[in-house]
């Protein structure tokens, strides 16, 4: 678990906003050639370009939008496979394992003694 840890908590971290939220939902169901470019994703949620760029950003450092130039604009749609990736750490992270299970904590058993 502890292998996975900072990772999982860059990933939760860069979704943490709504905004990107809402643009990681917007570009899974994109796919090249029909990506949307800064400007249309702009318009769609009804923020700035520049806040759009800052959000990709983000998602791109974190592995899970993509883009493809097209002459002077760069067209985005998310990673099937990190999204898949990211679907599998917050299971990791939300999965409780057997070795991971105790019935009481150290303190709570020292002070039923």
């Amino acid at each position: 678990m502890k292998d996975t840890a900072k990772e999982q908590a860059a990933l939760f971290s860069a979704l943490a906003d709504p905004t990107r939220l809402r643009l990681l939902k917007l570009l899974r169901n994109q796919h090249d050639p029909d990506a949307l470019c800064v400007n249309a994703l702009a318009g769609i949620l009804g923020v700035t370009p520049p806040a759009v760029s800052q959000h990709l950003r983000v998602l791109k450092s974190a592995g899970m939008v993509k883009g493809d130039r097209r002459g002077n604009l760069v067209h985005y749609f998310a990673d099937p496979e990190a999204l898949k990736y990211v679907r599998e750490l917050l299971a990791e992270a939300t999965t409780l394992g057997a070795e991971e299970q105790t019935d009481r904590c150290a303190s709570c058993e020292d002070k039923a003694k």
